[in-house]
């Protein structure tokens, strides 16, 4: 009995030191914020598309911060796993309407370039 008393309290720590919470997310906080930031300089607040997914990054990368400076690391990673997948969504959505302008601006160039070339006999 006394065993099984003296063991009680040995293990009771050990198992309580295993289930200590997570350290602070701080590599995904940078993960997310940088993600975040690229699509705002690519122009994400301008694109329609984009709008929505840089929005969700910010708002979970701010209720992040808040689960950290409360403790909840768990609850602040997971945002942080969302805020960067949100970020590099809205960071693809604006690169996809900056090249869809590119290729519009290529083709017209491309038909003023070949109008050009007609008018001074090079193409028949």
């Amino acid at each position: 009995m006394q065993y099984s008393i003296i063991s009680l309290f040995i293990t009771l720590p050990l198992i309580g030191a295993c289930a200590a919470s997570l350290p602070p997310p701080t590599q995904r906080l940078a993960d997310a914020q940088s993600s975040e930031r690229a699509a705002q300089e690519l122009g994400a607040n301008n694109v329609p598309a984009a709008q929505l997914s840089l929005k969700n990054a910010q708002d979970q990368i701010a209720q992040a911060q808040t689960a950290m400076t409360d403790g909840d690391n768990e609850r602040a990673d997971s945002l942080l796993i969302r805020a960067k997948a949100d970020g590099d969504l809205a960071l693809a959505q604006a690169k996809e309407k900056t090249a869809s302008a590119d290729h519009q601006e290529a083709v017209k160039d491309s038909a003023d370039q070949k109008a050009t070339n007609m008018g001074q006999g090079a193409v028949k």
